[in-house]
């Protein structure tokens, strides 16, 4: 079985296209079978079993929906238990994906029958929580998102979280990740218990995209000498592109000139509730929402969108209902230079100023260097920031300061 693919530069420059020919392998067609067998059980209602879902973070990048997709697979294959059914969870709905040209062109690729993957809102994860049968497996990530918090008590394992100390103390298994891909652990897996299945083009891409985006094409921070062996490992994924060619046909993807700015922004959004501390009669104070959305984009191009990309921005915080939204930017400039910036939109002057204040404090861990964009109320700000920065590490000072501010 084939199909006929665009060659990278037909795709992110518009050239005429080239075809390349991709096979179809033994991997995938062995994780199709096991995707449709797993939908089928749930649809019945997975008589007489535990159900074993294997959940990611609500920001839905390439690289975790890869992730919870092999994962899965992987603990099916090798624990062999008639208790359990183990199943992949996307972390978003359905119809998300309409918006998401880098996963469906993956998809595709790889020959995923996207039909046969269960989404956050096709699967009732509390009706089997009431009824005692829902287990947890927590993938990349520490804590599980707020829509999610009352399952808690499910959870079973934590795999590539960033941190040991984690507020679920009941978890025996804790797998603290030390790479920068969560695809990286599970190939190295993989290649242990069946590496004759990383052979197979379409099985290995599916792991290599999400080594390649998680580590910005190996060239990020926090990437290690694992993540660049094992995606040599996997280059048989990369086909005639090549990595850096596979990298950049999916990250230039991020490009949505056909999208409205919420949409833009709901791509890869993640939404999280600061609690306030208690009040000196003993009451807590209002909790907060905090918003982050990761563009492929120049921040300059997103305002620039449209005419009203800037109230667009601000309908997009006051339907999410949100103190606080970060635009988190990755972007490659005209010389192929990485750039990163964040556009950060309060809810008022007041709040810009005092965060601005407490960011300055942290000025080593988060630099800010002003970009000045005319047009700009005083809740809104532009900055470049060192292209290492993580989302984590954004996301963690945001934390720190909704606890002292308040």
């Amino acid at each position: 079985m084939f199909l006929f693919l665009l060659q990278p530069h037909y795709i992110y420059h518009g050239h005429s296209p080239h075809m390349e020919v991709v096979e179809s392998c033994e991997g995938v067609y062995k994780l199709n079978m096991y995707l449709k067998a797993k939908r089928d059980y749930v649809s019945a209602g997975i008589p007489g079993r535990f159900l074993l879902a294997v959940i990611g973070p609500d920001v839905s990048d390439v690289g975790s929906v890869a992730s919870t997709i092999m994962y899965a697979f992987y603990l099916d294959e090798t624990l062999k238990s008639n208790q359990f059914c183990t199943v992949p969870v996307i972390n978003m709905k359905r119809e998300d994906v309409d918006s998401r040209a880098d996963l469906k062109w993956l998809f595709d690729s790889c020959h995923i029958d996207m039909s046969s993957l269960i989404f956050i809102n096709e699967i009732d994860l509390y009706y089997y929580d009431l009824f005692g049968s829902l287990k947890l497996v927590l993938l990349n990530c520490d804590k599980l998102p707020s829509k999610q918090e009352a399952l808690k008590e499910a959870l079973v394992e934590i795999f590539h979280c960033r941190k040991s100390d984690t507020s679920y103390s009941w978890v025996d298994s804790v797998i603290v990740g030390q790479d920068a891909s969560c695809c990286t652990v599970i190939a190295e897996k993989f290649a242990l218990t069946s590496p004759e299945i990383l052979a197979g083009q379409g099985f290995s891409r599916l792991l290599l995209a999400g080594i390649l985006l998680d580590t910005e094409n190996l060239s990020s921070a926090q990437c290690t000498l694992k993540d660049k062996y094992m995606a040599t490992l996997l280059l048989n994924g990369a086909g005639r592109y090549g990595c850096n060619g596979l990298y950049q046909i999916l990250y230039r993807m991020h490009d949505v000139p056909n999208l409205r700015v919420g949409e833009i922004l709901r791509k890869e959004f993640k939404k999280w509730t600061t609690l306030g501390k208690p009040d000196s009669r003993g009451s807590r104070l209002p909790a907060s929402n905090i918003g982050m959305s990761s563009i492929g984009v120049e921040v300059a191009q997103l305002l620039s969108h449209d005419s009203t990309s800037t109230q667009e921005i601000m309908h997009f915080q006051q339907l999410e209902k949100l103190c606080l939204l970060i635009v988190v930017s990755g972007y490659y400039d005209s010389q192929n230079n990485f750039k990163r910036e964040i556009l950060i939109s309060a809810e008022s002057a007041e709040f810009m100023r005092n965060l601005l204040q407490y960011l300055n404090s942290y000025a080593a861990q988060l630099p800010l260097k002003v970009k000045h964009q005319p047009g700009l109320r005083g809740e809104m700000r532009v900055f470049e920031i060192d292209k290492v920065t993580s989302r984590r590490t954004i996301e963690k000072l945001l934390d720190e300061y909704s606890v002292v501010s308040k």
